[in-house]
């Protein structure tokens, strides 16, 4: 029963995949209806995964009602409303494809393909079918970069000038590390697609897109340090194809320049994710290690008081946050996927399809896709648009 005293409808997930995303969307659909008013109340209906027994043990723990080892008999069912797609990014494409083509909302971890012409395919298949549709980039959902776009928005910017991000890790660099299987299959690049241009840096487009608008052209520079690792699988020492370390300087449609980075190379670093806007009034920084936090700098500012702000966005009039606990008292990482559940849900609700969509992800595989052109030709390349 929702809070107006109105019946909330049920909508059965279909979740395709148990890793650390599945955990994280389910995680997501349990608790949205604890924090949020939405017009629907997410069932956690099937999970359906290769491995019997880890995804047995996986519906136990998050009360799943049922288990499958066929995506395909998930997708047909007629009792499911919803197919989420947790899965390795060589399965996205041809999962969401024929979920669209059975009439169900498709919701798709990031990247949507593991390059832009299957991200085509899934794209024109969800609005063939005018199916809801949404990807998990799910740091646009941090209040405090929610509120970084609102300023943008605002104009208290100005004109943008740089921007520059960057995501680092270091779990990569042993080379007794092998590559492919259910826990490493990120280093296999028939599984990937790509490594962390497709993996990290996807993030990193995506928010920087929706806070600066489209990239018009890119040049960069990609780098495997370890060139061979054993395959899981096979138990075969195999070239690795995914690119370890990517950087690139963009030019965005409105005329200001970027830098971005992503490396599994930057040893003490886990998941460094960082970002900074300059403008002509104004300048904006963000670090997910701080995700609770924004530093903003305002030129107009008193001269002897000017300097960088810490703004701690726990109060009410803060994004998302009226949601949740008193002021002062901050939320983490798994709060973003409930923020998205919830804007999924009510977008639905009112016959719409909530950012980013199919189509907003496709433009993120379109620069990460010129990214690893520039890199193989030395070369500035045009975006897709």
């Amino acid at each position: 029963m929702r809070t107006d005293g109105t019946e909330m409808k049920k909508l059965n997930i279909g979740m395709i995949g148990y890793g650390f995303m599945g955990r994280t969307h389910s995680n997501a659909f349990s608790q949205v209806n604890h924090f949020f008013d939405v017009p629907y109340q997410p069932v956690l209906k099937v999970v359906c995964a290769r491995n019997a027994d880890r995804a047995n043990a996986f519906a136990g723990k998050w009360g799943y009602q049922a288990v499958e080892a066929d995506w395909r008999k998930v997708v047909e069912s007629p009792e499911i409303d919803l197919i989420d797609i947790a899965s390795p990014n060589d399965t996205h494409a041809e999962i969401a494809v024929a979920a669209a083509k059975a009439g169900k909302m498709v919701m798709c971890e990031k990247p949507l393909g593991r390059n832009a012409a299957e991200g085509e395919a899934m794209t024109k298949a969800v609005e063939a079918a005018g199916v809801p549709n949404m990807v998990w980039y799910n740091y646009r959902r941090v209040p405090a970069v929610m509120l970084a776009k609102q300023l943008i928005d605002e104009g208290r910017l100005g004109r943008i000038f740089h921007y520059r991000a960057k995501f680092l890790q270091d779990w990569t660099i042993s080379t007794e590390l092998p590559q492919g299987g259910e826990g490493l299959w990120r280093l296999d690049v028939a599984v990937a697609g790509s490594g962390v241009t497709g993996d990290l840096l996807a993030h990193c487009i995506d928010t920087a897109m929706w806070l600066n608008g489209g990239i018009s052209e890119v040049t960069g520079a990609t780098e495997t340090f370890i060139k061979q690792r054993q395959h899981s699988l096979t138990g075969k020492v195999e070239p690795v194809g995914i690119d370890d370390a990517s950087m690139f300087l963009a030019r965005f449609d409105n005329g200001s320049l970027a830098t971005f980075e992503a490396t599994r190379y930057a040893r003490g670093h886990k998941a460094l994710y960082t970002l900074e806007i300059n403008g002509e009034k104004a300048s904006i920084m963000w670090d997910l290690h701080d995700l609770h936090r924004l530093q903003y700098f305002d030129h107009r500012d008193e001269g002897r008081l000017r300097g960088w702000k810490n703004v701690h966005i726990t109060d009410p009039d803060h994004p998302y946050m009226k949601h949740w606990w008193v002021p002062g008292l901050q939320i983490g990482y798994e709060h973003t996927f409930i923020h998205q559940a919830a804007d999924f849900l009510s977008a639905v609700g009112e016959g719409k399809c909530a950012a980013p969509t199919f189509r907003d992800a496709l433009r993120t595989d379109y620069v990460t896709d010129a990214v690893l052109a520039s890199a193989a030709n030395r070369s500035w390349v045009k975006v897709q648009s």
